[in-house]
């Protein structure tokens, strides 16, 4: 079994690039309806974040109560997502030091999915 994140988003074609800004990556376009991107994924550092554009995906509502935890290798890389998800976004758990000594922060983004972001360090 592979689970892997999965958000809906408006604007699909643009959403992804601006995702792509934030973690870095490889864009894949897999379904197109003209000029639309109506899925796509995004390849990071052995990771794949699935997106699909509103048209086709068909949410319930903004978010959908999913949310995704992304565990960073660095303190750096930790920060600079962290900002990046936070513009345009709304902060719910400031960058605290959390007890297994590391960081972690809750952000819903410009789009309405919420980041559990984490960072352990050794």
């Amino acid at each position: 079994m592979l689970a892997l994140p999965f958000i809906a988003v408006d604007n699909c074609k643009d959403e992804i690039k601006h995702y792509q800004s934030i973690f870095g990556g490889e864009i894949e376009i897999l379904r197109k309806q003209g000029e639309e991107v109506l899925n796509a994924d995004l390849h990071v550092e052995g990771a794949r974040l699935k997106f699909a554009d509103t048209q086709a995906s068909k949410p319930e509502q903004i978010g959908d109560y999913v949310r995704v935890f992304l565990k960073m290798d660095t303190e750096e890389k930790f920060h600079r997502i962290y900002d990046g998800l936070a513009a345009g976004g709304t902060i719910i758990a400031e960058a605290y030091e959390a007890p297994f000594n590391g960081l972690l922060s809750i952000v819903t983004d410009r789009n309405g999915v919420c980041w559990v972001l984490s960072y352990y360090r050794s």
